[in-house]
């Protein structure tokens, strides 16, 4: 019933956006306005309430619990862990934005800052680290540690519906979680299907840049294909195989590539860019995770930050069950560290790198990145280029990159819909996830050909407002059912320290029976 309902809203959804974009446009738009102008208040609390709360679990009495039980042991190592969860939470996102968000933030700053001043560039590099730090690995850790939990220590499904359990028993079994289910895959579906379209025109762009052929819609549908062989090749091989595998070159192919523009570009700045940027995100960290603008009415918050927070939450059903999948035998301590911090600090030498090459281009370097803006934020990236040596082979990496990062996205994306709309626990069939393969494709494709993506962008906005107040209610599930296991863990912990005592009691007692 998930399986089928969900994809048919997701086929409904697409062919409205498609054959309608300016009135679909406008509906969304009016909700999300609504939603905005009513709860964006709420999105920032419950974002930094999620934060919080992992912190307490990281450092406090529940951090030794152990996701799959005691004696779990992780299936894959510490470094492919990691590159499986840099490649699944933001791969492409990074790579479209790395360069284009701070020079947007540079062009119309926050704090109604002059635009293109010293003061605005400070800001645009502190409000990137925002988007892209702490908060949104806070929110796909909840997910995925819910989600870990229920599957592998309650022997659940691997559904989100299984994380109401604690507050609702039985019924999220019921039409409660199916429609909890299906929201979730919908959300899923054209999250993954938008992102894969923004994917889809940075490729085509860098493709024109370094072959000089043209990058209208012919050239999109034909990257959209190519792709789509190449990620359901990968599904058909496993989580073993494909995304194991394609998440660790890219996660050397991004770093070389990441140490290659450190290099030739602006070296000092960069690193001073990192040094600063991260100083005043810390900071900046509490009033920036609360602030809204009450008293001016200047959008920009609205715009950016509730817009990012609305989108990592509606991925995080996506991204949290991916992390999951793929994090048995962790303790909750280094699941936190593992998918908060370490994903954060990649992205904050990322951003430093790309975007502070970016600025140095357009304030010292004499590049007009404010016009490569004008043009599309997927185009500021090669744009970038042209300031540092080796431009056209930095571009082909760059365009590489985006291609791995879009097959694992789509990969692990797959996997996951099939996963979240099934009530079997366990890997979906091949079939199911070549279905759910087939319409990420076709959606993207539609939404290129009607101009429907910005659309489509905005209803998952929309759509994130059930699952932030979702996320209050795992918080509150979870720290009930990690209570429970750590009370039990330590009355067995005694049970096992009296029989050892007693034990060693009844040995002394034979001895001294027996006498020297």
């Amino acid at each position: 019933m998930v399986f089928r309902i969900s994809l048919l809203l997701v086929v409904v959804l697409a062919v409205g956006a498609g054959l309608a974009p300016a009135q679909f446009g406008q509906v969304t738009s009016a909700a999300l306005a609504a939603v905005i102008n009513h709860a964006g208040w709420l999105y920032l609390l419950i974002v930094f309430l999620t934060l919080a709360f992992l912190v307490y679990l990281a450092f406090g009495p529940l951090a030794r619990l152990r996701i799959g039980g005691t004696d779990a042991e992780p299936e894959f190592s510490g470094i492919t862990w990691l590159a499986m969860l840099f490649a699944a939470g933001m791969g492409i996102g990074l790579v479209f934005w790395g360069a284009a968000e701070p020079v947007s933030h540079l062009m119309f700053p926050p704090e109604n800052l002059p635009a293109g001043t010293p003061q605005a560039a400070r800001a645009a590099m502190r409000y990137t680290f925002f988007h892209w730090g702490l908060h949104p690995w806070a929110i796909y850790a909840l997910m995925g540690l819910a989600i870990a939990w229920f599957q592998y220590n309650r022997k659940g499904r691997g559904l989100i519906s299984d994380l109401l359990q604690p507050l609702i028993g039985e019924r999220h079994r019921g039409w409660i979680g199916r429609v909890v289910n299906i929201i979730a895959v919908v959300a899923t579906a054209i999250g993954v299907a938008t992102t894969l379209g923004f994917g889809t025109m940075q490729i085509s762009a860098g493709i024109g840049r370094v072959f000089g052929l043209p990058t209208g819609l012919g050239m999109q549908l034909t990257v959209i294909g190519v792709c789509f062989v190449l990620y359901m090749a990968s599904s058909a091989s496993g989580v073993d195989r494909g995304i194991k595998w394609l998440s660790s070159f890219n996660l050397a192919l991004a770093g070389a590539l990441m140490l290659a523009v450190a290099l030739l570009g602006p070296t000092g700045f960069i690193f001073e860019t990192f040094t600063t940027s991260l100083g005043g995100y810390l900071d900046h960290l509490v009033a920036m995770s609360l602030t809204m603008t009450p008293f001016t009415g200047h959008s920009w918050v609205a715009d950016w930050t509730i817009f990012y927070w609305a989108w990592w939450i509606s991925w995080s059903p996506f991204v949290g069950a991916f992390i999951a999948r793929v994090s048995y035998g962790r303790s909750v301590r280094e699941f936190i560290l593992g998918v908060v911090a370490v994903p954060s600090l990649l992205g904050f030498a990322w951003f430093s790198t790309f975007g502070g090459a970016a600025l140095w281009a357009q304030m010292f370097g004499g590049l007009d990145m404010a016009g490569a803006l004008a043009e599309g934020y997927e185009t500021v990236l090669f744009s970038m280029y042209a300031s540092l040596p080796f431009a056209d082979l930095l571009s082909g990496l760059s365009v590489l990159l985006l291609v791995i990062f879009f097959v694992t996205s789509a990969d692990s994306g797959i996997l996951i819909l099939g996963s979240m709309s099934s009530e079997v626990a366990g890997d979906p069939s091949l079939a199911r996830k070549f279905a759910w393969g087939i319409a990420i494709a076709l959606i993207a494709s539609a939404m290129l050909v009607a101009g429907g993506l910005d659309a489509l962008q905005t209803l998952v906005t929309v759509a994130a407002l059930p699952f932030a107040l979702l996320l209050v209610g795992v918080m509150i599930g979870l720290h009930r059912v990690l209570s429970v296991e750590a009370l039990r863990e330590k009355a067995e912990e005694r049970r096992s320290r009296r029989a050892i005592e007693d034990w060693i009691a009844r040995e002394q007692e034979q001895q001294e029976r027996q006498g020297p």
